[in-house]
């Protein structure tokens, strides 16, 4: 049945001349891209190609490229434990220029789904797992890019919020749940921010795909006044299924579900003014963005990028135990030992289409070292946490064409000539767009030679989702072809399975590498291709590497061990299978905090973890994926340069089997949330169960007083003191409680939050808005405002609430 033909919003009537100019073959290449990251040009009416990019923390440009660095900055999950809105209006900011400086005039993100389970594989991307703190922080992240001239996407129009058959899952939610959950950060960014475009999800809701899914229409369009474009997930569009809904943009392109679109409208199946009404809203998109003749984006403000970096670090760092022994006095320290994997090799940023490739990166390894200068610092790795190979370093690489540093990368047809060659800085490589003729070739070849650092036996080989040989001097040492799990085409080609061989080395004695790889043709990422040649883990014996961390423990004043999760853990394309640390890392800890020398952990994860140590170390410090500059922000943190800015943004359980809302895999296709409007910490709070970490929780460098708190119109103004001797921030959080609602609802939600920051014995005043929308509930069909008297509570975490307010409510 064909949708009733949708409602034209004012915005384009300017716009419909240059419509008047379009041919139907015009039209129907105009709404579907011209290749994966940008779309079709219309030069005989002004307009030019618009180019989309990856995002949401940082951005990546067209081309997945190491000689074209992008500003790394710190994860979804990093943002949002900052729960400062003038914080996420400049990482908006900072993107927009980026984004500006790559050429690119759309944005894919900031990513809007909620934490649900904490099992959910690409929670580090998204913010939080509550709707207020999403939305505010969402919101102003969009005002943030668009005022600077670049449009916003949020994204995944909605309820995608774990990756398990995302493809094909279709969520059941009941839309109450719906309403005040999952759509809300949506509805913020649309109608607080005016967010010029949204992405629409794989994943189907009550059995019908999004990009075809009545929800694009009522309440985005409706309801909303949304005047943007729906963009879809790269290959959301099935089937021109998603011409009468309110599907905008089919990326990428052409899209072969919409291969007879042409046909489709003259023969009557596909109604002209749907087409008509998506290409006006692209036309305006393009007059946004300054894409169209005659139109001017906003200029970006300049942004110094590495120290925004730092500091959006540091206000997300939570400090989440603490006995004392931080901040640390490099003047005092003589010798810290360092210990970890993710020590050395920080993980910066998650897996998936969000990666970006920044020019350098501060491990906090580096970061220690050079805030204690004076120190002697000491380096063991601990327990190994990389799974399969990691690039081999630049520095060690010779392109045998060029004699440079990096490698040479040949793509050959299927005569065996060579259609194409690169010269790259880099041995993990992913062309997903760019000039590279990655559907025409089928063998690509890399070359280098590498001299190692150290004598011994490594495991050399490579990642990817084809066959591949392996060449080591002109001989075969490896040829394989990986199996693939599961069927998600995002994590097969982000993050594929490695194979590799024992090859002696010697140190300084260079060795000729060569690698073939043969690509099959056909599929929905033909023209893309992800390759990484580079050496798994050393396969040193679990118990000694944890002995030779105790020995560094023992022989220092204080230990710091970063531990943390790695790129099988957390990305895009799978969810996780449970909350553990990967490896032998809890024994590590263990072992060093037996020593009795102070321990500090530094929790290097996008999302919980289970910490079964953490009452036996002297300090927990979550630092997420804290981006390109996350060691030097973590030693500032460390050493008391600055304050731990963070807050948690989602609750930390304690083991997974307290968690009261886990499920992400679906039963027959379906994934049910039975849970309704109970999750994150009102999931928590309806179970009577407490977590390691509530939400809102963290520490910091000073003392506090609460005073009072109360009412100034539809404002609540909330005091407080710095009681100690240094400067500080504090998170005022403020929730309402209705138990003798008639309606069913959470023990206790966030409804306002502000940031305060004071110098010793200062005492400052929050005010926090909170409009009536904040206690309406949605029932048959309409938001609903029960009268009466709700009690609202103050304070620093969702169950820290020293203040308390009555506060009168009236429908």
């Amino acid at each position: 049945m064909t949708a009733p033909t949708r409602v034209q919003t004012p915005a384009v009537a300017h716009l419909v001349p240059l419509l008047e100019k379009l041919t139907l073959e015009q039209k129907a290449a105009l709404v579907q891209g011209a290749d994966f990251w940008t779309t079709v040009p219309l030069p005989h009416i002004g307009l030019r190609a618009m180019t989309l990019s990856d995002g949401p923390a940082g951005v990546r440009g067209p081309r997945w490229d190491e000689r074209e660095p992008s500003l790394n900055l710190p994860s979804g999950s990093a943002l949002a434990a900052s729960w400062d809105e003038e914080l996420a209006y400049r990482y908006g900011a900072a993107a927009a220029s980026e984004a500006r400086r790559k050429g690119v005039d759309v944005v894919l993100g900031p990513t809007i789904n909620l934490h649900r389970s904490p099992l959910g594989g690409r929670h580090f991307e998204c913010l939080s797992e509550d709707p207020e703190l999403t939305a505010g922080l969402g919101a102003a992240y969009v005002r943030g890019m668009q005022d600077n001239g670049v449009g916003a996407c949020p994204k995944h129009f909605v309820a995608n919020d774990s990756e398990t058959d995302r493809f094909t899952v279709d969520v059941q939610v009941d839309d109450r749940a719906l309403r005040e959950l999952y759509l809300a950060p949506f509805e913020r960014a649309v109608d607080e921010a005016g967010a010029w475009t949204i992405m629409s999800a794989y994943n189907s809701v009550h059995g019908v795909t999004m990009t075809e899914n009545d929800l694009l229409e009522t309440p985005l369009n409706s309801e909303w006044g949304f005047d943007g474009v729906v963009i879809s997930d790269w290959t959301a569009v099935r089937s021109l299924g998603s011409i009468p809904a309110a599907q905008d943009l089919a990326m990428p392109g052409p899209a072969p579900a919409w291969a007879d679109l042409v046909d489709a409208v003259r023969d009557g199946r596909v109604d002209e003014a749907d087409l008509d009404r998506k290409v006006l809203r692209l036309l305006l998109l393009a007059e946004r963005v300054g894409a169209l003749e005659g139109s001017d984006a906003a200029a970006p403000a300049p942004v110094d990028g590495p120290a925004f970096a730092r500091e959006a670090s540091i206000e997300g760092t939570v400090l989440l135990a603490n006995d004392g022994v931080l901040p640390l006095d490099p003047g005092s320290l003589s010798r810290v030992a360092v210990i970890g994997h993710n020590a050395r090799e920080a993980r910066t940023q998650g897996g998936g289409s969000a990666t970006v490739l920044p020019e350098k990166i501060v491990s906090p390894l580096d970061g220690i070292r050079a805030a204690l200068a004076d120190a002697q610092v000491t380096y063991e790795i601990g327990a190994v946490v990389q799974e399969g190979v990691a690039e081999i370093p630049l520095d060690q690489l010779v392109n045998p064409v060029t004699g440079e540093p990096g490698l040479r990368v040949g793509f050959f047809g299927a005569d065996g000539a060579e259609l194409f060659a690169e010269d790259r800085r880099a041995t993990a490589l992913v062309w997903f767009g760019g000039d590279a003729p990655i559907g025409a070739s089928r063998t690509v070849v890399l070359e280098t030679r590498y001299t190692p650092a150290e004598s011994g036996e490594i495991q050399l080989g490579f990642a990817g989702a084809n066959p591949g040989k392996l060449f080591v001097d002109g001989d075969l040492v490896l040829d394989d072809a990986p199996v693939l799990e599961g069927t998600d085409l995002g994590a097969a080609f982000l993050n594929p399975p490695s194979l590799t061989a024992a090859v002696r080395v010697e140190a300084g004695r260079a060795i000729a590498v060569r690698a073939e790889f043969t690509r099959a043709q056909g599929g929905p990422l033909d023209g893309a291709l992800s390759v990484t040649l580079g050496i798994a883990p050393e396969r040193t014996d679990p118990a000694a590497l944890i002995a030779r961390a105790v020995a560094a423990a023992e022989a220092a004043e204080v230990a710091v061990v970063v531990v943390g999760t790695n790129s099988k853990v957390e990305s895009e394309g799978y969810d996780r299978e449970n909350l553990d640390l990967p490896g032998h890392q809890d024994d590590l800890v263990r072992a060093v905090a037996a020593t009795g020398t102070p321990t500090v952990v530094v929790v290097n994860a996008g999302s919980p973890v289970v910490l079964p140590w953490a009452d036996e170390v002297s300090a927990v410090v979550q630092g997420y994926f804290g981006g390109q500059e996350f060691g030097a922000a973590l030693a500032d943190v460390l050493t008391g340069a600055a304050e731990p800015g963070g807050r948690l943004p989602t609750t930390w359980p304690a083991a997974l089997s307290d968690v009261p809302v886990t499920e992400v895999v679906p039963t027959d296709g379906v994934l049910r949330y039975t849970e309704g409007i109970h999750i994150g910490s009102r999931a928590w709070l309806k179970a009577d169960a407490a977590p390691a970490f509530p939400f809102g929780h963290g520490l910091g460098y000073t003392t506090w007083s609460w005073g009072a708190a109360q009412r100034v119109g539809d404002d609540v103004e909330v005091t407080l003191a710095n009681t100690g001797d240094r400067p500080g921030k504090q998170v005022v959080q403020v929730y309402a409680e209705r138990p003798d609602s008639t309606v069913e609802r959470p023990v206790r939600w966030l409804v306002g939050y502000a940031v305060v920051r004071a110098e010793a014995g200062q005492t400052v005043t929050a005010r926090i808005p909170l409009p009536t929308r904040r206690f309406a509930h949605w029932a048959e069909g309409a938001w609903r405002l029960e009268s009466g008297e709700y009690t609202l509570r103050a304070g620093a975490s969702v169950v820290d609430l020293p203040l308390d307010l009555a506060w009168q409510v009236q429908a």
